[in-house]
Formats: C-alpha cells, structure tokens, sequence
C-alpha cells in the first residue's frame, strides 16, 4: 500500500504544510531564492515539471532537478505535467525527488506507474484537473501517500483560485477520514495569504504557492501568514 511509505510522524493528525512552488522564482538567482526557502517555515520545495504537450508549456527537467537537490534543505515534492510519465518517474526518484506526482488523466493505469515510484522508496502522489470528477481519485485513496486536486488549470502559474475547489476539497477529506487512511491532501493554484486558511479548513494538508510565495517582498513572512492557525 502506498501510504507504508509515510512514516508515522506524517500520519499523525493534520498538517498545515506549504510547499513553494519554484516556478515562481527567479531563476537567475535561483540558489538565492531556494536559500529563502531554506530559512522558512515552509516543509517542502514543489517542483512542477511541464513537457509542453499534456500542458501548454515546457519548465524544466533533469538538470534543474539536480541543481534544486544540490541546493534545497526541503525535501522536492515534485508535480509531473507530462504524458507517459511511466518513462520518467524513475529518474525522478533517482535525482533525488521526495514524492513523485502524476496526473490520473495522463495514464490508461496509474497501477503501473505508482509501482515503479514506490519501488524506488518514494512516496507516490496521484493528481487530477479541475474538469475531472473527483470521485476518479476514491478508488485509488488507499494506494498513495498524498493526493494533489488543482485548484487552477495545469500549465500556467499566476491562475486565479477556482471557488469550486473548496467543495472538492471537502469530499476528498471526507472520503479520506471515513477510511481513516494517512493520505496527504495537497491543493495547488491561486493559494494565497487571503484564501490559504480556507483551504486548510476544507482539509487540505498540504498547499502549493507559487507568486504568493516568491512574489511576496518577504517571502519568510507569506509562508508565516498561510500556516498560520
């Protein structure tokens, strides 16, 4: 079962976790904007890989996932925008990623793909789209050590916050507390200071924020204001 890999530490009670997502930094600068990260509240580094075919746009790959490695105190919790990412999970693990995410309507089976992550000892995370209907991840609760709902498109950063997201939240809560699994629920797209307790309040354990983050004039202080309680 995919939530074996969450050590009891994690499992036990809510979290209130951000996870800047390094998109938004400046990548000319990028050891100095990862540095701020390190010196925050914040428990993990997002890294959101985009290959310009399942999305719109092309991030980064391999390389920058070395360098962020080299650099980050926080573990990297990273997204795959990607078709076919049967063929890179692997190598994500390798270069050092402490969860490996995917998108359900990427695959014809995500079994597969969750077996090759787990087997490289890191924790499996199944991510869908705000146009799929949410009770596609159920079946699959129990078989991954975090779930990720956007709450915005896959893409693009900057997207403003989908309202409909809070409600998609809650089920997921729900359905996740009535098995009484260890299942991390991550929300990422338009997570702010001025909307971050909502979405905690939902059931989110984990938020994803890109500008709010490295677009903030103190970043430590952003981070600070979307955990706080």
């Amino acid at each position: 079962m995919g939530n074996s890999v969450v050590n009891s530490s994690e499992s036990a009670g809510r979290r209130h976790w951000i996870a800047p997502s390094v998109l938004a930094a400046d990548f000319g600068h990028l050891a100095e904007e990862v540095e701020k990260i390190n010196a925050s509240e914040a428990e993990l580094l997002h890294v959101d890989v985009m290959d310009g075919v399942f999305v719109p746009n092309i991030s980064f790959g391999f390389p920058i996932m070395k360098t962020l490695r080299t650099y980050s105190k926080k573990p990297l919790d990273v997204h795959l925008m990607i078709t076919h990412p049967e063929k890179y999970v692997e190598r994500f693990c390798d270069a050092g990623a402490w969860s490996v995410g995917f998108h359900l309507e990427a695959v014809d089976d995500p079994a597969p793909v969750l077996a090759l992550i787990r087997a490289k000892g890191v924790r499996t995370c199944l991510t869908i789209n705000p146009d799929i209907d949410v009770k596609r991840l159920e079946p699959w609760l129990g078989e991954v050590d975090m779930v990720l709902l956007m709450s915005v498109f896959a893409g693009f950063g900057g997207q403003s916050f989908i309202p409909e997201s809070i409600e998609r939240v809650r089920h997921i809560r729900r359905c996740i507390d009535e098995r009484g699994l260890g299942t991390l629920l991550e929300v990422d797209g338009g997570i702010h200071t001025k909307n971050a307790q909502a979405v905690f309040d939902a059931g989110a354990d984990v938020l994803v924020a890109g500008s709010a983050v490295f677009g903030a004039k103190d970043p430590l202080a952003a981070i600070r204001a979307m955990k706080a309680e």
